[in-house]
Parts: C-alpha cells; sequence; structure tokens
C-alpha cells in the first residue's frame, strides 16, 4: 500500500507541477499517513531560492502546496479508500524536503494476501 502511496503522489506532482520529486518515504500507521519527498523543490523554486528571493520562494511554494493540495487529497482517498479528514504539509526549501501528514477518517481496511499483515514502509524513486 505504500508503495501505491508513493506512486500516486509521485504522479500527483508530475501530472500537476511538471515535477518529479526523486524519491518519495511512506509510511502508513493505522488512521495516519506520513510522505517525505526528496527534492520537492521545482526548478523555478530553485531559482529564485537561489537569487536571494526566500520571501517569493515561501509564497511560491506555499501557493503550489495550496494549488495540489485537493489532488492529493483526492489520490490518497482513492488508494486507501478512505476519507482524508485533514492534509498538513511543510516545505523545506534548503534541503528541498517535504513532509506531508495525511489525517484518516478511519483506519484503512486491508486484505492481506499470505501472512504478513503489516505493509512495510516503501521508497519511490
Amino acid at each position: 500500500m505504500e508503495r501505491r502511496l508513493s506512486q500516486g503522489v509521485q504522479s500527483v506532482y508530475r501530472e500537476q507541477l511538471g515535477h518529479q520529486p526523486g524519491k518519495i518515504i511512506a509510511s502508513l500507521q493505522g488512521d495516519r499517513v506520513t510522505l517525505i519527498l526528496e527534492d520537492a523543490v521545482t526548478q523555478p523554486e530553485q531559482l529564485l531560492a537561489n537569487q536571494g528571493e526566500k520571501d517569493l520562494t515561501e509564497k511560491v511554494r506555499s501557493d503550489l502546496d495550496a494549488a495540489i493540495k485537493p489532488q492529493l487529497r483526492e489520490r490518497i482517498q482513492e488508494i486507501l479508500g478512505v476519507k482524508v479528514v485533514d492534509l498538513l504539509s511543510d516545505t523545506t526549501l534548503e534541503t528541498k524536503r517535504e513532509g506531508i501528514i495525511a489525517v484518516l477518517a478511519e483506519t484503512p481496511q486491508f486484505r492481506c494476501s499470505g501472512s504478513a499483515a503489516q505493509q512495510p514502509t516503501h521508497q519511490a524513486s
């Protein structure tokens, strides 16, 4: 499931921003999803940051996050089959990492194939 989450978030970034994060680490713990995106900062944001436009870069990042939040929420809900009641995110421009936490209405129920009932944390790159 974590693999599907990583790939789903990666596709939202690619489709909406024309940018593919380098690696996404997804973890599902009960009614919480945690995502860490490496290289989440887009080329235009990097250009602004390199020009010393920190305030403008942070504003652009905030606006981009707000613009793609509905698509991220929808994709997570689609993959897990559970409503996302809150979606929190923050980006560190210096490290180019973004953290996303999705709070779910309930713990997703999955059919377990084999004896592995718990899914491992997954990375997409």
